[in-house]
């Protein structure tokens, strides 16, 4: 069975791009941080939202991918749960131009002042918009430069595009699993 490569000293990231990974692992300079997924309800909220943007896709004139690598700052790789680009985009192996948006989902383990953060990050790098699920406390975040911001409407929508989800209709999907 296969483990996670561990490393008692910074890595470079060469070495990072490198590694061969069981799980891809974030990269934020010289330390490899493990990422919280593997349990149902991310993985099901994952696999639902990508659907959700590749049965739009044209319609929305997105593409979206799951676990892309994004590099937001020369020593800086992040992993979201799910990438969504415009279409036309120029393709890359590991994104370095922003994405229209990144959504992340948070496991039981995550914290909100991680994905704050993290949120924090992808705004500084250029992505437009960033929102983080938690499906445990069934709410929606949308990252500001204040910070997390509740979903207060119910919904994550990218103004001036068709592109909305509605929270309760999302939670409800998982709840019928």
């Amino acid at each position: 069975m296969a483990t996670q490569p561990t490393f008692d000293h910074p890595v470079s990231v060469d070495e990072y791009l490198a590694t061969v990974f069981e799980h891809d692992c974030e990269y934020v300079d010289g330390v490899i941080e493990e990422r919280d997924l593997g349990e149902f309800e991310h993985s099901f909220l994952q696999l639902f939202l990508g659907s959700i943007f590749v049965a739009h896709r044209a319609e929305w004139g997105v593409v979206a991918v799951t676990e892309q690598r994004v590099q937001t700052q020369r020593d800086h790789f992040r992993v979201p749960d799910v990438t969504i680009l415009r279409a036309g985009m120029p393709r890359e192996r590991i994104l370095t131009r922003p994405p229209l948006l990144v959504i992340e989902i948070q496991s039981p383990e995550d914290t909100l002042r991680r994905s704050a953060a993290k949120a924090a990050e992808y705004l500084a790098f250029g992505i437009e918009h960033v929102w983080v699920i938690d499906p445990t406390a069934r709410v929606g975040y949308r990252g500001t430069a204040d910070g997390l911001e509740p979903a207060r409407s119910g919904e994550l929508e990218i103004p001036g595009t068709p592109i909305r989800i509605v929270l309760a209709d999302l939670f409800a999907e998982l709840d019928r699993v």
